[in-house]
């Protein structure tokens, strides 16, 4: 055997099997042994001088780091980031995470997963799940890497040039002013006022359920999108809006006028919600948030409807404003910082608008060609 040589970095020794072994102290204080020994002098030097280098240019990675589980590190992860997120996001997350994330990779160590194990995995999903959910999972995965190569759990993350499933795009049901209009006259009066803030102040259902008398200014015809209420096993949850955004928008006059009437009818107390009951989520009584999607089907189905959501409304909000005054105004009033948003999940072209548009270009097009027409019979007759 032979005996263990001084060197500047690391040690190694030559084993009775002819093998070099190889330990070297870590910038974690500890002695760390090379994962396996080696057939030759020449590679364990190799093999320190890399660590050596990694060491120096602050890219080593504790080896025992690696060795632990997906499972392990997402319970860190989650009960290190949890605390910034809304009852609703905490609620998904640890759904996902425990059906689609930990069951299938929970117990393969972080330095063992790769980018081609993490498409076996997408594509297992995609064949029971939607590509909505399919792509959920992955970037909860892809998070939780990437925490790990933050935290030097692991060089790079295997999430990298995996292929997603596409999700197909879903056009809303935007509707006219006149089926609004029908829609509504088929609710009572609390529930009109509903359909109308939905459709004219492009409110989420979520954002308008909670409202407040204070955040409704009756003279001026602002609504202030202070709380939303958000559906959980347990029961409703009242937080701050999507993205913790409060804003402010002006409705019509008529709807202002319509909420009015309505108020008038509750007691005059700044605290009290506009439309009681319909937070809650008890399904037997009338007025609770069950009572008003029933109603809502109702009403849908009374103006000659079919396949329209509350949510349509917000959708339909959006198209009527990006059509009059662009995308940007209506990316505002929904509460998109993005307006990229606002066109791909919420605003659609209005169908009379693109018919103008391509009577418009016909003008424009037969005018220039009667112009080009009469020049050239000129530059003839020359």
């Amino acid at each position: 055997m032979g005996a263990a040589r001084k060197r500047r970095f690391g040690r190694l020794r030559k084993l009775p099997s002819g093998r070099y072994q190889v330990r070297y102290l870590g910038p974690d204080g500890l002695d760390h042994p090379a994962p396996s020994t080696f057939r030759s002098k020449a590679e364990a030097e190799r093999f320190l001088s890399i660590v050596e280098a990694d060491i120096s240019q602050g890219r080593w990675i504790a080896p025992s780091a690696g060795r632990t589980t997906i499972a392990e590190w997402a319970e860190q992860w989650f009960t290190a980031t949890e605390s910034g997120w809304k009852p609703k996001t905490r609620h998904t997350y640890r759904s996902v995470l425990d059906r689609l994330v930990l069951a299938h990779l929970g117990r393969t160590q972080l330095a063992m997963l790769r980018p081609i194990a993490v498409s076996r995995w997408i594509g297992t999903l995609a064949g029971t799940l939607s590509a909505s959910q399919t792509r959920q999972a992955y970037r909860l995965l892809a998070q939780i890497m990437a925490s790990a190569v933050d935290n030097g759990m692991i060089p790079s993350s295997p999430c990298r040039g995996v292929k997603l499933p596409r999700i197909p795009e879903a056009d809303p049901h935007i509707l006219t002013v006149e089926e609004v209009d029908r829609l509504a006259s088929n609710c009572g009066l609390a529930d009109r006022v509903l359909v109308l803030l939905l459709a004219y102040g492009g409110l989420r259902i979520g954002e308008a359920l909670p409202l407040r008398r204070r955040h409704i200014d009756l003279t001026n015809g602002r609504v202030v999108i202070a709380d939303a209420v958000s559906e959980l096993p347990g029961g409703p949850v009242i937080d701050t809006p999507k993205n913790h955004q409060r804003r402010a928008l002006l409705v019509p006059a008529f709807v202002a006028e319509l909420v009015g009437e309505h108020l008038a009818t509750l007691p005059d107390d700044p605290d009290a919600f506009a439309f009681p009951g319909r937070q809650t989520h008890t399904a037997h009584r009338q007025q609770s948030y069950y009572g008003f999607r029933r109603r809502f089907i109702q009403a849908v189905a009374a103006a000659g409807l079919a396949d329209v959501t509350p949510h349509d409304l917000r959708a339909t909000h959006a198209s009527w404003v990006a059509d009059s005054h662009g995308v940007l105004v209506a990316a505002r009033r929904l509460g998109h910082a993005n307006a990229n948003v606002t066109t791909r999940h919420y605003a659609r072209a209005i169908d009379s608008r693109d018919a103008e548009v391509a009577a418009h270009l016909d003008n424009l097009g037969r005018t220039g060609s009667g112009t080009q027409r009469a020049r050239t019979r000129r530059e003839e007759g020359k």
